[in-house]
């Protein structure tokens, strides 16, 4: 891993790959490997020519660690991803985020519309319009002793995800307080490039595509047949759909 600052954190992240560059930002509790280089994406991309940019998001992985709610703005998260495009000297890319990635792509694009050229946000929908979503059963799960006892499925599910990538679980959750905020919608109209949303048939974690796209000047939607949220994110179909898309 190679590292770069930002924000006053260091932040890990990986190239490979010759091309032209895209920019890859993996879900919550995730780490480049494990959203993008087990599940084949990395490798895909090569095949196709590309320059593949994943770095592990502050609080993940092999990034520095913060405690502070306030570190893990979706803003400031975006602002993670411009930096290290200026870290590696490059003025464009395309951009593919999942999940809480997806979130954190869509924001980079309102944000510094001229610094991407096609973005994916996979694992979100429109339930990203929900608001005053609760985030303390899965805070209450990660910081528990034992993860088991603790919430409902949902939040065991991301404390079986945490601990199975051996994650700062302190760190997740104050992370995820943060990004379950309501999502800064107004952002959607200043995004001036194509867009794909993806999500699953059955993921009900980010709901149906099309609503969010619909909000995006240039969006599209892509559903996934048969695909959950996590079964979603190394789907053969869901690659043919970007790699199309990406043209």
């Amino acid at each position: 891993m190679d590292y770069f600052q930002s924000d006053g954190l260091r932040l890990a992240y990986r190239v490979v790959g010759e091309g032209e560059p895209i920019v890859l930002v993996h879900g919550f509790a995730s780490t480049h490997e494990v959203n993008w280089v087990t599940t084949g994406w990395s490798r895909a991309l090569v095949d196709a020519g590309r320059r593949v940019i994943m770095a592990d998001g502050r609080g993940h992985g092999a990034s520095e660690k913060s405690y502070d709610e306030a570190d893990y703005t979706l803003e400031a998260m975006a602002g993670d991803v411009v930096a290290l495009m200026d870290h590696l000297g490059e003025p464009g890319a395309d951009l593919m985020g999942y999940s809480m990635g997806g979130m954190v792509s869509l924001v980079a694009a309102g944000l510094w519309p001229d610094r991407f050229d096609r973005v994916i946000a996979a694992g979100v929908g429109e339930r990203l319009f929900d608001k005053n979503k609760g985030a303390s059963d899965v805070v209450e799960a990660l910081l528990a002793n034992d993860g088991a006892i603790v919430g409902g499925r949902a939040a065991q599910m991301f404390r079986l995800f945490a601990d199975q990538n051996k994650q700062d679980r302190n760190a997740l959750a104050a992370c995820f307080a943060a990004v379950r905020t309501d999502f800064p919608d107004e952002l959607l109209g200043r995004i001036a490039r194509p867009v794909l949303i993806v999500a699953g048939e059955t993921d009900d974690a980010a709901g149906a595509a099309g609503p969010l796209a619909a909000r995006i000047p240039q969006g599209a939607a892509f559903t996934v047949p048969k695909r959950d949220h996590m079964r979603t994110v190394g789907d053969k179909v869901y690659k043919e759909a970007v790699l199309k898309f990406l043209g």
